[in-house]
């Protein structure tokens, strides 16, 4: 199971450190960017959910596109 944890940066190296001393866990910090790429794609996810379910309305792929 991977899990993604968001610590504050004074409390950062203390939660590493405490990880680290169990066996079967592996700590692997995420640079700044990957951190923000994911939360990019996990607001993306986000708000497809929410057009799902009709709470938020969506653009429509052509008029996606022709705005490129």
């Amino acid at each position: 199971m991977k899990l993604l944890l968001e610590i504050k940066d004074e409390k950062a190296s203390f939660i590493i450190e405490v990880l680290k001393n169990f066996k079967d866990v592996k700590v692997q910090p995420l640079s700044s960017y990957k951190a923000d790429v994911f939360e990019g794609l996990r607001e993306a996810v986000r708000e497809v959910s929410l057009i799902k379910q009709g709470k938020l309305k969506g653009i429509p792929a052509e008029d996606l596109l022709d705005e490129l």
